[in-house]
């Protein structure tokens, strides 16, 4: 018979933990584990013998918190989720989703390279008898860089950096955002030192990555600053062959290839989740209050640990033009105004200078900066 304990009026209030298990369909034990780890506690434990009681109305509580054990969230995260109302609940899951999604994203592109990367050394191997390849000739890159305040903001967050083997966008915010992202470009440039070979880069560039976020860390956390400071990080590292990529955040990364024009990175912001999902439009998302909510940055915070840029590499032509940029261009000025104005510059220099002009033209509401470098045979 199932025991109950019943308040003055003689009606059923709290239930046993074997009766509270069969309404929540979760066992005695993995109960008892939520009560240890502070998830879920009972709402009566009997003083003389320990019994632990729960009110019915737990057992919603408890459901939720084996779902989002199962997506594997954090504990100190479900801890935070179900204590949260049902709408703020549904949103923090969908940002812990999404970057999950992106983090899984950025491994899947890793891997994707490794089966390219030993594929295409079998097959030159092969093809060559003793390993070797034919080469394309010497390659170089003519770059320019270029940050402004904009028309509204009194100080200057960004961090545009480009020199002959490391293009780098960081783009600071919080009240020690210029100190992230100066932090972050400058912890680069050690793996853009002397050259780089192309086998070694992807090996360069993640411990560049983690450079950069201990890096932000130390900058942000070492001088006390909250832990909304930090910035987005996007850079490309050069061996003479090869463009490696470093990103994490909303800066952005293009390319101008045979006349076409597109990006090769991917916003990890709540708003680019919602669009890779379906459940927001590109026309929607530019109008979004939330657009420039970010699920992954450098920052001094708790949760900085876990997060890292995304490292992959990237095959150049002469005649490639990349172009690296904050959103302070990327959120106010159209793609279709970008895309002609990289294609119709003469050189870098001038590319950089009309892009900041079209942000300043669009209001320039927020800090601006840009990296244009072109791909040329020397």
């Amino acid at each position: 018979m199932v025991e109950h304990v019943r308040g003055a009026s003689g009606r059923a209030e709290l239930v046993t933990i074997g009766e509270f298990a069969r309404l929540s369909r979760l066992s005695a034990k993995a109960l008892r584990r939520y009560d240890e780890l502070g998830l879920l506690r009972p709402a009566l434990v009997d003083p003389v013998n320990g019994y632990r009681y729960y009110d019915r109305a737990q057992a919603e509580t408890a459901r939720l918190v084996a779902w989002l054990r199962r997506i594997g969230m954090p504990l100190a995260r479900i801890a935070e989720v179900v204590a949260l109302d049902a709408g703020t609940a549904a949103a923090e899951i969908r940002a812990y989703w999404a970057r999950v999604e992106a983090e899984t994203a950025a491994r899947r592109e890793l891997a994707s390279f490794l089966v390219d990367h030993l594929s295409a050394k079998e097959n030159a191997g092969m093809s060559n008898g003793n390993g070797t390849g034919r080469g394309r000739g010497t390659l170089g890159i003519r770059y320019a860089a270029l940050a402004h305040p904009g028309a509204v903001r009194a100080s200057q967050q960004d961090t545009a950096y480009a020199g002959a083997r490391l293009l780098a966008v960081a783009d600071g915010f919080g009240e020690s955002g210029a100190g992230a992202s100066a932090a972050a470009v400058d912890a680069l440039k050690p793996a853009a030192r002397g050259a780089v070979d192309a086998a070694d880069l992807l090996g360069v560039l993640h411990e560049a990555a983690e450079s950069s976020a201990r890096a932000v860390h130390d900058a942000v956390g070492g001088a006390g600053a909250p832990a909304e400071s930090g910035t987005t990080l996007t850079a490309l590292v050069w061996t003479g062959e090869r463009l490696g990529l470093v990103h994490i955040g909303d800066s952005r990364a293009y390319v101008l290839r045979g006349g076409e024009f597109f990006r090769i990175t991917h916003d990890h912001t709540l708003v680019q989740s919602m669009i890779d999902d379906g459940s927001l439009t590109e026309e929607e998302a530019a109008s979004h209050p939330q657009r420039a909510m970010l699920l992954r940055a450098l920052t001094g915070g708790p949760e900085a640990s876990a997060a890292r840029p995304e490292v992959r590499l990237h095959d150049t032509l002469p005649g490639d033009r990349y172009l690296l940029c904050s959103d302070g261009l990327s959120a106010v000025v159209d793609e279709a105004d970008v895309t002609r104005t990289v294609i119709a510059a003469d050189g870098p220099d001038a590319a950089v200078s009309a892009l900041v002009a079209l942000a300043g033209d669009a209001g320039a509401p927020d800090n601006v900066s840009c990296v244009v470098a072109d791909v040329v045979a020397l």
